[in-house]
């Protein structure tokens, strides 16, 4: 590898503290198929999974248990749920103003990975992410697919890196 390379990975994270925050009316932690899948997913890469919980759909209940699960130490938030165009997905809306920038690549290649299983009903994920100080979220669907495809494809293999590029 090259020098640049090596030096652009210098600050890279390499173990990288996750909370799993599920955002559901209807699911408890006991079945819940999207988190266990971002769960796995996250474990499976070498990063670890610090709190695991379930709030209902409700904008409050949302920013608090991500400002918690900050709070607490998490370097990462990723969610499940509440991120599609039903009156009660509420994820993103109660998440967007906690962000001291977007990363808008995030949902961008989530829907485009999405619309090579789902076609053009990937465009109804307002999948996103955000910087919230020196850490970051990650608001995923909560279908087992999709969570998984984020957790996945995404968020564990690029987390260390970004959090890299925002703790500067």
């Amino acid at each position: 590898m090259s020098d640049s390379h090596d030096r652009h990975h210098s600050h890279d994270a390499d173990a990288v503290s996750i909370a799993v925050i599920t955002v559901s009316s209807s699911r408890s932690l006991d079945d819940d198929p999207g988190g266990d899948a971002a769960e796995a997913a996250l474990v499976d890469a070498g990063h670890e999974v610090v709190d695991r919980t379930r709030v209902t759909d409700d904008r409050v209940a949302i920013a608090d248990a991500v400002t918690g699960a900050l709070e607490a130490g998490a370097d990462v938030v990723v969610t499940t749920g509440g991120t599609g165009l039903t009156p009660d997905d509420v994820t993103v809306d109660a998440l967007r103003p906690l962000f001291d920038r977007a990363i808008p690549g995030f949902g961008e290649l989530f829907r485009y990975i999405s619309f090579e299983a789902v076609g053009p009903m990937a465009m109804a994920s307002r999948a996103t992410a955000g910087v919230v100080a020196d850490r970051l979220v990650f608001c995923l669907p909560g279908s087992e697919d999709a969570a998984r495809t984020g957790s996945e494809e995404l968020v564990a293999p690029a987390v260390g890196h970004l959090l890299g590029l925002v703790r500067r």
